[in-house]
Order: C-alpha cells, then sequence, then structure tokens
C-alpha cells in the first residue's frame, strides 16, 4: 500500500468561522460517511445536484440543469466556503454525489469534503517516487463505491468513496520511461478507459489507450495511438520506423453514446512538432506511403467493451505548430441541412468548430472563431484543410503564425446548453513569431520542443487578449461574444439557471446571461487565477458553484501579452465556492 504517514495543515474556510483542521494524511480518516454507490444508471442519467465524472454527463456537455441560482438572483452570490489546498500546479475538476465533494491536489493528497460546509471527512495520500514531478490530474472517475484517480507517475488507483481506504492499485506503464497521467479516466459500460498522457519522452511508438476491470484494476485491452504495421493506417508516417514515431498523446478524457456503445476521445499531434526532425518531411515518393501520421489530431471511435478503433477522422494531418485536437468531443443531436444528425462535435487549438457525424466519421460543417492564418479553406465536402504554406516553420527559420501554442482554444473545455442549443467557448487571441531551433549533430530528440515562441498580440486588433464566444449550433452563427483584456482562462459551465460561468487569468469568476451575453456577477478578485474547470452541485437541497484558484502554465503562457496582469508569487491553490445567502 502505498502510503505515507505525515501531517499537513489544512485550512478550512467558511463565511462564518475559520478553523485549522490538522489531519493524518497517506491514511483515511475514520469518519466514514453513508453515501450511495455509483450504478451504471446513474452514470447515464445522473442526479441534477451531482457532478459525477469530468463534464457531468457522458455527452461531456458541461452542463448543469440546477436552477436555484439564476439569472434574477445571481447578483447576491457570496462566498459559501473554501479550502486551502496544497501548493503546485493543477487543473482541477472536483466531483460531487450525495452532497460530498471530492478532489485531488497537486501532490496527490485526495480529499473528500463536506459540500455543504467544507469540513474535511476524509483525505488519503499517495505518494509519487521522488523523480516524479507533482503536478495535479484534470479529472476523476467515480464508479459503483470506488473513486478512481490516475497519477503522475502511471498508476490508477481505486479508493472507497465512503472511507477513502485504497482497494487497488494498478501500475499501467513504468515511470521511469517517461509515461505518465495528467487527466483521468472516464468509465463506460463497466469499463475504466484511460488515455497515457506522457510519451514524448517514454517508449517509442506513442501513447495508447487502456480498459481496466474496475473491481480489480487489471488491463483489459490497449488500443495505440500511433497507426502500426503494413496497413494503409501503419504506412501513413512517411516511411519512419515504428521505433522512431512519437507522440500522439491522449490527455483529455474521451465521452460515451451508450447506443451505440462507443467511446469519442481525441489524439494530440506527432512529436517533435517540427515536420523534417520528425522524419515526415519532405513526403515519401513511394505511391504506398503517406506522412497524415495517423492517428494523430484525430476523433477515435472505441468500442470500450473490446478497445477496438470503428473509425476515425483526422482533423489536422502532418501538423508541425502543436496544434492539438486532442480535447473534449461534445455529443449532441441537431438538424444538419433540415435531417437530424448524430453529432461528434470538438475545436483544435486553430479555435475552429468541427462536428463529424458520430456514426459514421462522415465530416459535417465547421464554425471559425478567433483570427488564425493557419488554415487558408476547408473542403465543405470532407473537411479536409488547406494549410498557409507561409506558417509551417523551417529549421533555423522564423515564421509568424496565428494562433501558436497553448492554441486559440486549449484544455480550457466548450460547454453546450439544451436550452439555448448554443456553444459556450472560452477562447484568447494572439500570435507568434515561431523559430525551429535544429538539432546538434547526433542528438535525437523525441519531445515536442526545439520550437520557441515569441508570442505577440494579434495585428490590429484591439488589445482584449480572452473572449466568451456563444456558437448557436443550429444555424452555426456567433449570437455573442464578450472580450476582455486578460485571457479567459478556465472552462465555461452553463446551468439551468440560464447563466454561464467562467473563470479569468486577472483571478475573477464571472456569470453571464447565457442568451445575451450580459455579465450578471463578477467575483471578488480571487487568490490566484484561474485555470480549472467550475461545477455546480447540490448539497442539504441548497446549490453551489466550485471552482479552483490555480495557476496551470497552460494560458498563462500568455501572462507576458497583459504584464499589468499580476500573479501571487507562491502559487496559492483555494478552491472557492460560491452560494446565494440562506
Amino acid at each position: 500500500m502505498r502510503t505515507t504517514k505525515r501531517l499537513l495543515g489544512l485550512l478550512a474556510i467558511t463565511v462564518s468561522s475559520t478553523s485549522m483542521l490538522v489531519a493524518q494524511a497517506g491514511m483515511a480518516q475514520d469518519n466514514a460517511i453513508d453515501i450511495t454507490p455509483v450504478t451504471d444508471e446513474m452514470l447515464l442519467d445522473p442526479p441534477d445536484g451531482d457532478w459525477l465524472m469530468w463534464r457531468r454527463t457522458y455527452d461531456g456537455w458541461g452542463y448543469s440543469p440546477l436552477d436555484e441560482i439564476n439569472k434574477d438572483n445571481v447578483g447576491e452570490l457570496e462566498l459559501a466556503w473554501a479550502w486551502s489546498m496544497t501548493p503546485g500546479r493543477t487543473q482541477e475538476t472536483p466531483l460531487a454525489h450525495d452532497g460530498i465533494v471530492f478532489i485531488q491536489n497537486a501532490d496527490h493528497v485526495i480529499q473528500a469534503l463536506d459540500g455543504a460546509t467544507g469540513e474535511l471527512i476524509w483525505e488519503y495520500f499517495y505518494e509519487l517516487p521522488e523523480e516524479v514531478s507533482p503536478r495535479g490530474i484534470r479529472n476523476k472517475a467515480i464508479y459503483e463505491d470506488k473513486l478512481i484517480v490516475a497519477t503522475r507517475d502511471a498508476h490508477l488507483i481505486a479508493l472507497d468513496i465512503a472511507t477513502g481506504q485504497l482497494i487497488w492499485d494498478q501500475q499501467v506503464a513504468n515511470y521511469e520511461h517517461g509515461w505518465g497521467y495528467s487527466s483521468g479516466p472516464i468509465v463506460a459500460d463497466g469499463v475504466i478507459i484511460q488515455g497515457m498522457t506522457s510519451c514524448s519522452n517514454a517508449q517509442p511508438g506513442g501513447c495508447f489507450f487502456t480498459g481496466h476491470d474496475p473491481d480489480t484494476g487489471e488491463e483489459l485491452w490497449r488500443l495505440h495511438t500511433i497507426a502500426r504495421g503494413d496497413t494503409p493506417e501503419g504506412n501513413s508516417w512517411n516511411g519512419v520506423p515504428l521505433e522512431s514515431r512519437h507522440g500522439a498523446s491522449a490527455w483529455i478524457p474521451g465521452t460515451y453514446d451508450p447506443e451505440q456503445n462507443l467511446v469519442f476521445a481525441g489524439v494530440g499531434q506527432p512529436y517533435p512538432w517540427n515536420l523534417e526532425i520528425a522524419g515526415l518531411l519532405p513526403a515519401s515518393s513511394d505511391p504506398d506511403v503517406t506522412n497524415e501520421a495517423l492517428y494523430t489530431n484525430a476523433t477515435l471511435a472505441i468500442d470500450p467493451s473490446t478497445g477496438e478503433l470503428e473509425w476515425y477522422f483526422q482533423h489536422l494531418p502532418t501538423d508541425s505548430l502543436d496544434l492539438d485536437y486532442v480535447y473534449e468531443r461534445l455529443l449532441i443531436d441537431l438538424p444538419v441541412d433540415g435531417e437530424m444528425r448524430q453529432q461528434v462535435v470538438t475545436t483544435g487549438k486553430i479555435g475552429i468548430v468541427e462536428s463529424v457525424d458520430r456514426t459514421s466519421g462522415e465530416w459535417l460543417w465547421h464554425v471559425e472563431t478567433a483570427p488564425q492564418n493557419v488554415v487558408l479553406s476547408i473542403d465543405p465536402d470532407t473537411g479536409e484543410k488547406e494549410i498557409n504554406p507561409e506558417v509551417i516553420p523551417v529549421i533555423g527559420e522564423s515564421t509568424f503564425n496565428c494562433p501558436a501554442d497553448p492554441g486559440a482554444k486549449a484544455w480550457q473545455a466548450t460547454a453546450y446548453s439544451p436550452m439555448t442549443e448554443t456553444l459556450y467557448m472560452p477562447t484568447v487571441e494572439f500570435c507568434s513569431n515561431t523559430t525551429v531551433n535544429p538539432l546538434d549533430p547526433g542528438e535525437i530528440y523525441t519531445g515536442g520542443g526545439l520550437q520557441t515562441y515569441s508570442r505577440v498580440p494579434v495585428p490590429d486588433g484591439d488589445g482584449n487578449i480572452g473572449q466568451v464566444r456563444a456558437i448557436d449550433l443550429v444555424d452555426h452563427t456567433e449570437t455573442w461574444q464578450y472580450r476582455q483584456r486578460a485571457p479567459v482562462t478556465s472552462s465555461t459551465l452553463p446551468t439551468g439557471g440560464g447563466l454561464v460561468f467562467v473563470g479569468t487569468l486577472d483571478r475573477k469568476l464571472l456569470a453571464f446571461d447565457d442568451e445575451t451575453g450580459e455579465v450578471l456577477w463578477t467575483s471578488p478578485t480571487l487568490s490566484n487565477s484561474l485555470e480549472s474547470f467550475p461545477i455546480t452541485y447540490e448539497a442539504d437541497g441548497k446549490q453551489y458553484v466550485a471552482i479552483v484558484a490555480n495557476f496551470a502554465s497552460g494560458l498563462g503562457r500568455l501572462a507576458s501579452l497583459t504584464p499589468e496582469v499580476r500573479l501571487p508569487a507562491n502559487d496559492p491553490i483555494t478552491l472557492y465556492v460560491f452560494a446565494l445567502p440562506d
């Protein structure tokens, strides 16, 4: 059992009192709670007051039907309680079930808190090896009586949700070879599905998805995200041998369509980012060999029971600018050209919203949002993109591209409201002078870097780096847009109360009218930027809105564009929970 005994000072703050709780880390607390096991039926149709998975529901909408907090009263929202988390970088998504909030700290202290008061119920400390940098994991999963957590050293663990006791610990890969997780799993059809995150400097051949038995953690199947063999897909790597193919990271959880019994998940870009260094340019003269680098920057449709790949759609072949298409996949049924279509909607770093038919992988439509000069055109029938040759980086030279890493739209997830049939999208506008640094003679580099980014504002822009965009998914028009100087850095959260919440680099949580974009409420300035995933839940019959204030270094890289936005030097990480006054 991988635990350690140590003392942590854990600060619980409420609006009425402040108290210090000193708890024994590494061991679950004795005060077990009465909590309902999470069944398959509950995951299919979760209670309104719960947040049981990363984007709350299998379809990935990130929407809550709770409406106690609404347009009429959101202006009265106030701090209910807060919880000081351990230092370190994180992009935390709290989970909530039966009024209990579950969080994972950057150093892998996992805690259960009373959702109404913020009191600590239990905690468990997973001890990382000394050589593994402690950083947070974006999400967790709840299934049956288990909280399922991924770790930075490539383990999956299951804790008892009532006591915090360790149930099982499954090592999936060897961290000493570079493997590790930055996001957690989804449970679909009774199988834990987990994507491998860190594979840039790991074993050759790229990343993979695995399926696991929830009772034991045993691996049931493995699906590689880099095509291999002598199939047409395997021949898509320009003749580069498998041991020299890198990347295709699976670092964001998928979504699940129970009707088709398919998980839809994204895959990242090839490594190294530069195509010459990766061996993908110049293209092979062999007509049977291509350089698309499958399955990078693709949507994969995966059978959760077997791990078989049913179909794929590649959004950006042969990516040379680190423009991931790994992000959330939203499952939405709406008409296209007068015909109801079962869609999977996603947005890559370029900021182009794209839809494909989730029964077949057929291209359907796209909407451009933030300014970009990477894609010149998109074929309306196939979705094939024409890439601007002037932005493709060349070793030793600089190119000007909009956007660059970390993207016009990054890991901060979009969200969809069925009330408005609208996608709410956090974006940033910026450009970069991108330079590729050459390899030293004899050097073998399998990471993503060797490209440096000098980030600059969009030419002739208005100076507002951050935006929230509302995209009507019926007619594909933008219905409203909010703009501000500081980057918008959290995911969006629409609710049944007609609100959309989002966090910003300048340490504020905002609430918008979902139909007009009017700002209805702004939080006090919080302890840090908000680079995380807000949720809303119910405890003791009352609605709460929760978000972690943190600095995760993602869109924080754009802080150089707004030097007047100053952030704390000591990385304070705090879970803030808001509610209406009693």
